[in-house]
């Protein structure tokens, strides 16, 4: 398996058949927040979009998407703060997260969504989410490691309907994890002797934090309280 084959994301290809199944992409212009999005990206130009932009917050994912993207012209790759892009307002059609702003910084990279999106355009959000509302201490003590602040599942449509989107759909994907944590590992494993001197740093840090929420997804009894879920959402103009 080639490694821009694969997605190192929660959710895997599910996130994007979710969106596929109900937003026509064609000529589209989408922008991808996060890293690991090559896949994605390739996804959305076979499905027709005019351009794809993507942006990462940190020199290390920049190097490695450049080193998988490097012979590809078709898109647009650039390190920019989510919370304040350099994107005019209005500038896409279709903006997608996964997995990349369940954070802390959740609302101000949710505003700064609404501003470079179209009217009526379609935000795609891949949410690490809560099952339960009263979390064990293991399980919030891998969230703050990895710096995650999910929203407790039952309050996903709640969230963005008050910052004035239109909930399109939502699709659960919690069963998608068990594949994600069982896959990753092993494979971040069997590519460590296949990466550049540039890719093994950025490498190593996912493999230790992946390694560490497997074990505790897996093993531990996480996956009664860690969940997945893409919400698809339209821009109210």
């Amino acid at each position: 398996m080639k490694r821009e084959q694969v997605i190192l994301l929660p959710g895997g290809d599910k996130q994007f058949a979710h969106l596929a199944s109900e937003v026509n992409i064609a000529d589209s212009e989408v922008l991808i927040i996060g890293s690991n999005a090559e896949v994605s990206a390739k996804s959305f130009l076979a499905k027709g979009a005019k351009s794809v932009s993507v942006i990462v917050d940190d020199h290390d994912s920049l190097v490695r998407s450049r080193y998988i993207l490097q012979q590809d012209k078709n898109f647009s790759l650039k390190m920019m703060e989510f919370t304040r892009t350099d994107f005019i307002s209005s500038s896409f059609d279709i903006v997608v997260a996964q997995a990349s702003i369940s954070c802390k910084m959740r609302n101000k990279i949710v505003k700064e969504i609404k501003r470079i999106l179209k009217p009526d355009g379609i935000l795609n959000v891949g949410e690490i989410v809560s099952l339960e509302e009263n979390l064990p201490a293991f399980v919030k003590n891998t969230w703050d490691a990895g710096e995650i602040e999910p929203l407790l599942i039952t309050d996903l449509n709640e969230y963005y309907v008050r910052r004035e989107f239109e909930v399109v759909s939502v699709k659960d994907l919690s069963n998608q994890l068990k594949e994600y944590y069982s896959n990753s590992k092993v494979l971040l494993e069997t590519k460590a002797v296949e990466l550049s001197d540039k890719e093994k740093s950025y490498y190593k840090k996912l493999l230790n934090r992946i390694s560490h929420e497997s074990n505790v997804y897996l093993k531990l009894g996480g996956d009664r309280f860690m969940g997945f879920a893409s919400i698809i959402l339209r821009k109210k103009n």
